[in-house]
Formats: C-alpha cells, structure tokens, sequence
C-alpha cells in the first residue's frame, strides 16, 4: 500500500513549533516579554508568521497579551512580572533541521519585509525602476525568489508594471493617495462590522490601554510601535473576516501602512497624538461593543488620516532623497 507523504509545514507551524517546545521544556524564563521583531530576525523571516505563532500559543494560554505591544509567557503563581532579555541569550535555539526547514520555505519571505519598506521608503522620494537582477544579487536570491516578492509587493499596490513590463515604485502622489483612501472609507469600516465578533476581546482592551498610556505620556512612543497600532486596527481587526476576495482587495489598498514609517523616520512624531487617539476610540467603541459606532469612528481616523498623508506629501517635496540599494534606480 503506497505511503501519504505528509505535506510541509508551513512556516508558521515551524516558528510555533520551536517556540512551544521551548516553553514546555522550560527553555524559556517566565515573564520573558516576546516581540514579533526580534523573534522574525532569530527565525531569518517576516513578521507574518511568527504573529501567527503567538497568536496560537495565545489560543494554547502559553502567553498572553502583553501592554499590547507583544505577548508574555506568564508565571506558574498568575504573576508577571516582565522580562526583557535577547531572545538568544533568553535562552532560544533553532534546531538544525527546523533551520533547513525554515530557509527552504522561506526565500521570499525571509527578504519580504525589508524590501517592502525600502520599496515604500523610495516611492515617497519619487518614481524609482526597480532591476529584477540586481535585487536578487543585493539579496543573495535567484531571480524566480526576486520576482516571487516583486509579485507579492504588485498585489499589495506598492509597485505597478510599466508598459515596457518594467518594474516601477511610485510616485507618491496626492491624487492616488486621495483615490486609495476613498477606497479604504468604504470597505474597512464594513469589513470591521463583519469582523467584530470574532475580535479577542482581551486583545483589545490591552492595545487600548497601551494607546491611554502613550497619549498621557509620548515619551516612549516609537515609529515601530504607531506602526504595530496601525497594524491591528488595520489588519488584525479590520480582516478578521473570512472574505477571502475582500480581504484582498482591501490589502492591495493599504499602501499608506507602509508609507507612514517612512514619514515618520524622515518628519518625526510631531503630531501623533491624534492618531492614538482616534485608534484608540475605535477600540474603546469595539469594547462597548457599539460596532456600528466604531465604524463610523473608522472612517473619521482615515479621513484625518488622508489629511495628514496629503500635507507630509508636500513636504516630501522638497526632502532630499536618500541612498538606496542598487536595485533601485531613480528614473523620470
């Protein structure tokens, strides 16, 4: 009788894999602090897969939600009291055959989320060709692995092909920005009704009270962390939907998540205090359980949030471009 070969694991189910062991052999301290950055560098990934490994370890009660900026491994006596170490000297290994694992799934994605903000960087500064061979060099990928993230970055709208079936990334301009948020006023909000009974309601109330923290007190509030704001609000509630096709045709709309880094690196933090707090009323009216009311909510942030895009655009102007990798060449 032929044998059923047993289908890969996915990346994520390797990440959670390396992590839950760790756990229940106790090769991880308690009260140890697990954020998606550094744990995404330990595995050579993006951050995709490994917020979905704490998610399940979540599921599993193996952590919990930590001042919504990362997730904890709590104390056997219900206390937690936080550790912040290197995930490394914390304790964390990568078996060998997890690590071959890991490095034959995830060519693309190991280099996904670099080039997506390099990419996203340089649309802001301009219209720049992307060279398909020079990315796989600078990358130390085949052109097939080059031309996989290419596609990925083209379904997300951060790049576009030109008639001469080149490669292209921006320019930023203030009519397509107006175009994609219009987009985005009317599908997020409906998409967030959809989704708001499958929302952790715990999740919620741990992000919101971290935005309470940080508009009393900005002094620790970081690009990074507006950009993990942005990213729940905008993904992990708005497409907890099981519409595969809206799901889609939302993400190819969300350029600007990738573009806020960019101005906030290059103009600073100088007024994001109106952007934790319109996040974090949408959560406060999810909590209430008042989903029509954050809908609405919703769609107020990202009409403030058009305004804010649009006047950092012009500015941007007159901003002298930086050095990009040399797969990134400006063109007119």
């Amino acid at each position: 009788m032929p044998t059923t070969q047993r289908a890969p694991e996915r990346l994520y189910e390797l990440v959670y894999r390396v992590l839950r062991d760790h756990m229940t052999a106790g090769g991880l301290p308690e009260g140890l602090v697990l954020l998606e950055g550094p744990i995404a560098d330990f595995f050579g990934t993006s951050r995709a897969p490994v917020q979905k490994a704490l998610q399940m370890l979540n599921e599993e009660n193996l952590v919990r939600r930590f001042e919504g900026r990362g997730y904890v491994i709590p104390q056997r006596d219900g206390r937690t009291t936080p550790i912040r170490l290197d995930i490394r000297q914390a304790g964390l290994t990568l078996p060998r055959d997890i690590d071959e694992a890991i490095r034959s799934r995830s060519s693309w994605q190991r280099i996904y989320g670099r080039i997506e903000q390099e990419v996203a960087t340089a649309a802001a500064f301009g219209r720049y060709r992307i060279h398909e061979a020079r990315l796989a060099s600078v990358f130390h990928v085949s052109r097939t692995v080059a031309r996989d993230v290419l596609g990925r970055l083209h379904e997300r709208g951060l790049v576009q092909k030109s008639s001469s079936s080149r490669w292209i990334a921006g320019p930023l301009t203030a009519a397509a920005m107006k175009e994609i948020y219009e987009i985005r006023k009317l599908l997020e909000p409906a998409a967030l009704i959809r989704a708001a009974p499958r929302l952790d309601r715990a999740a919620l109330s741990s992000m919101r009270d971290h935005m309470l923290t940080l508009e009393l007190d900005h002094s620790d509030l970081t690009p990074e962390l507006l950009y993990q704001f942005d990213r729940f609000l905008h993904v992990e509630c708005v497409l907890k939907i099981d519409n595969k096709r809206l799901v889609s045709i939302i993400r190819q709309n969300q350029l600007p998540l990738a573009t806020a880094q960019t101005f906030q690196q290059y103009l600073g933090l100088s007024d994001e205090s109106a952007t934790l707090s319109e996040h974090r009323l949408v959560l406060e009216l999810l909590l209430k359980e008042s989903v029509d009311a954050a809908a609405a909510a919703l769609i107020a942030h990202l009409d403030s949030a058009q305004k804010r895009t649009l006047a950092r655009l012009k500015v941007f102007s007159v901003v002298p471009a930086p050095h990009f990798s040399a797969y990134l060449v400006k063109t007119r």
